[in-house]
């Protein structure tokens, strides 16, 4: 291989999981990866033509034969699955692990950071889990602290669905002002990517040893600085889209002895029993030509040292912040499946589920806030508008609108912003669907409908 970038990464690769292996994974990292989706459980409904193969530690995830056309799927608009690797997948299920094992469940509603979160695929998978691990009683903050990144990541939160997502974009160090706030912190670090060679050329002719050291400074210090907002006991998950023990084993080890804390799976250990998952000394290593994906490292630690309570307690409500239940105020009666509270910002409604609405207004009043619940929609003189996060929110009833059925053409129409007609008699707004999916609402005028699903996701592409 010579001594160019290749051979260093070699030598690289040979450091982190031996000589015969780094030469099996070489190989394997010039084929293109599988195509792989995770499904939404609060959206069933979502189906693939071929075959499809389940992912082993995620069973919401399936690996696809083949890559659909996913812009043409109305399904995939509508949240109804997510395009992630499925090493990636790996991280959530360390995350369910630990839910179910490791952490002791306070009285209060769990309290979750996402801290690298965009684009959302982690997030999303981390939400299901919560749902399912803890009803509607957990708050997810994910953060992005690109300011394009994270505007991304809020979209793909409000199609996803879940209002106990919060959205923020502030650099970790902002964190510190949030003390001892959260019980579990993800930090998917930014990194070298060697994980990302087998589809992105300009990440493999980018990787040098200066671009690791660089990768492993920036990523302490990202840790460093959110390491307060982390409660006494509670857990940091580690991971990385790389291979080499820099940035990789070198940082958990650096984490315990320089911050404080204690390694969840030295060695590895049994929440890695799969095939191909390699177990180093702090976490699990999954390497392409030995699982199929791109590759993830992950590991998780339990912060120990004193407990800081500051941060914890709800501020006072925002002003213009009140709660309200299904009957009351100004929105439509019977709108949200559950108490919420509503603020406003001009025109704009947002509802927040109650029972965190404290620990949101908490986090909002210390970071750059994007996206928290939902956006329910705007007064226009007497009339509600419906907004196009609500018709995607699993926390919008069930009755709130009419429905109407969309087959695949018309929905491709819809979400292609075309005129349409729906085959329903109530006039007003109507919440349109595909395979009962939630896609958007019209404003049904009887001969014709006037389309209220947002330019900025619209269909681009020829869509006969």
């Amino acid at each position: 291989m010579g001594t160019g970038p290749d051979s260093r990464f070699a030598e690289y690769l040979e450091e982190a999981i031996g000589r015969e292996n780094a030469g099996i994974a070489f190989s394997a990292l010039g084929h293109a990866p599988p195509v792989s989706v995770r499904l939404n459980p609060m959206k069933p409904g979502a189906e693939f033509d071929g075959r499809s193969t389940a992912i082993p530690w995620c069973r919401h995830g399936l690996m696809l034969d083949g890559r659909p056309k996913f812009t043409l799927d109305p399904c995939f608009h509508a949240g109804g699955y997510y395009v992630q690797d499925s090493s990636s997948m790996f991280t959530g299920h360390i995350f369910r692990d630990i839910l179910q094992n490791r952490l002791e469940m306070p009285q209060r509603p769990l309290r979750i950071l996402d801290l690298c979160a965009a684009p959302g695929g982690k997030t999303t998978d981390l939400a299901s889990s919560l749902r399912e691990a803890a009803g509607n009683r957990f708050m997810l903050v994910a953060n992005e602290v690109m300011r394009q990144r994270a505007s991304v990541l809020a979209d793909n939160m409000a199609i996803w669905g879940d209002p106990n997502v919060t959205v923020t974009s502030s650099d970790p160090e902002r964190f510190g002002h949030l003390k001892g706030m959260f019980d579990i912190i993800l930090a998917d670090v930014p990194c070298s990517g060697e994980g990302m060679f087998r589809k992105d050329a300009k990440a493999r002719e980018q990787w040098s040893e200066e671009t690791v050291a660089l990768c492993q400074a920036r990523q302490r210090r990202i840790i460093a600085d959110v390491w307060d907002s982390l409660a006494a006991g509670g857990i940091l998950i580690y991971s990385t889209c790389t291979f080499n023990r820099h940035e990789n084993d070198c940082n958990v080890e650096w984490i315990c002895k320089t911050l404080g804390a204690e390694p969840l799976y030295p060695g590895g250990g049994k929440a890695g029993n799969f095939p191909g998952v390699m177990h180093t000394g702090y976490g699990f290593l999954l390497v392409p030509g030995f699982v199929i994906g791109e590759g993830q490292y992950c590991s998780a630690v339990i912060k120990t040292g004193p407990d800081n309570e500051a941060g914890r307690e709800g501020k006072a409500k925002r002003k213009g912040a009140k709660a309200q239940n299904r009957q009351d105020g100004p929105l439509p009666g019977n709108l949200f499946n559950e108490k919420v509270r509503i603020s406003t910002n001009g025109s704009l409604m947002f509802a927040v589920p109650e029972v965190i609405a404290d620990d949101v207004e908490t986090v909002s009043s210390c970071l750059s806030t994007l996206r928290r619940g939902c956006t329910a929609g705007s007064m226009k003189g007497r009339d509600f508008i419906p907004d196009a996060d609500l018709a995607l929110s699993a926390m919008l009833s069930e009755g709130a609108f009419p429905r109407a059925e969309l087959d695949l053409r018309t929905a491709l129409a819809f979400l292609h912003r075309d005129q349409i007609t729906i085959d329903c008699k109530e006039k007003g707004h109507v919440l349109v669907c595909h395979k009962g999916l939630p896609l958007g609402f019209v404003k049904n005028l009887g001969n014709r409908c006037n389309s209220l699903h947002p330019m900025s996701r619209r269909i681009r592409m020829d869509i006969e």
